[in-house]
């Protein structure tokens, strides 16, 4: 059964009306989900071997149609960053997800971090994952986001690797400070990786105010921090940058039924199950404040804006 999610009224306490856009100029962010259950996430890898996935609840299908109600409601469209294990384990939820009009793009296969393989063991986990995707849903595969935004300072060579393997964009470079990933001197916005190539790598989104850098892309930023954070953070990309934002987060930030993982790090806890209850409504007013488009027709846009 999909999650409950409750509806907004007329008009808020900002004074804000419902579903009209903050921004109504041409610019149009990315609207992402990295589709992978509770029990995936690299907060738990240490306590939850992959071995032990099978026997576990799977709420990933559940929650992604609950997801897509919600961007059906809001008449949006977005991109589905999707691990090839769930695909092959959730067939008919990527073909209603195809067939809403939304982009699926690879996630990788099971949520191991770039940095943990070499070269050749990253373009078999990518050649893995994307026969799965394009074959459950007959379409073309060609975004990626890594797992855990772990393209960094240490992986160089990934890029090369993708652009190689044919995809157009990726997004997995977290251009901040983080305890668990990040390259801060990583370009903010859009840009090509490979030399001569027109890939392009589109980082998650970060806003600057006085001379501080935070991230502002989604996720536990989104979800642990009030609303009105994240919408000054990308209305002053928008506005002040003049350029489109990006926002992901994931099946299981809805799912405050999920079941629980006692014995994983205290502050892992504290992050993975905060204020899971409060995000579908978040979610809600996210989409009715900005305009939101798939990944892939981002990384077209940004393609014109950058000389290959």
């Amino acid at each position: 059964m999909a999650a409950s999610i409750p509806h907004p009224g007329n008009t808020r306490a900002d004074g804000l009306i419902a579903n009209r856009p903050i921004i109504s100029g041409p610019i149009v962010n990315g609207l992402s989900v990295d589709v992978e259950d509770w029990f995936q996430v690299g907060a738990f890898e240490t306590v939850i071997p992959r071995t032990r996935w099978d026997s576990l609840d799977l709420r990933v299908e559940r929650n992604c149609d609950a997801i897509l109600a919600l961007f059906d409601e809001a008449q949006v469209k977005g991109t589905f960053f999707t691990l090839g294990w769930v695909a092959q384990r959730c067939p008919a939820l990527m073909r209603r997800i195809a067939d809403a009009g939304h982009e699926i793009a690879s996630h990788g296969w099971d949520h191991a971090r770039v940095f943990t393989m070499d070269a050749p063991a990253f373009a078999a986990d990518l050649a893995r994952a994307r026969a799965v995707l394009e074959d459950v849903t007959g379409q073309a595969v060609t975004g990626y986001r890594a797992p855990s935004f772990s393209i960094d300072a240490r992986t160089p060579w990934a890029h090369g690797v993708l652009a190689e393997a044919g995809y157009r964009y990726s997004s997995s470079v977290a251009p901040i400070v983080h305890d668990h990933y990040g390259w801060r001197e990583a370009p903010r916005f859009a840009f090509r990786p490979v030399a001569g190539a027109e890939f392009l790598e589109i980082p998650v989104t970060t806003a600057e105010w006085a001379g501080r850098r935070m991230a502002a892309g989604g996720g536990g930023f989104f979800r642990l921090f009030p609303y009105a954070l994240s919408r000054w953070a990308l209305t002053r990309v928008n506005r002040h940058d003049a350029r489109p934002a990006l926002t992901y987060f994931h099946p299981w930030e809805i799912d405050p039924d999920q079941p629980r993982v006692a014995d994983a790090p205290w502050r892992s806890r504290l992050r993975h199950y905060s204020r899971l209850g409060a995000m579908a409504g978040k979610l809600r007013r996210l989409l009715h404040d900005f305009p939101w488009g798939r990944m892939d027709a981002l990384a077209a846009c940004e393609a014109q804006r950058i000389a290959p």
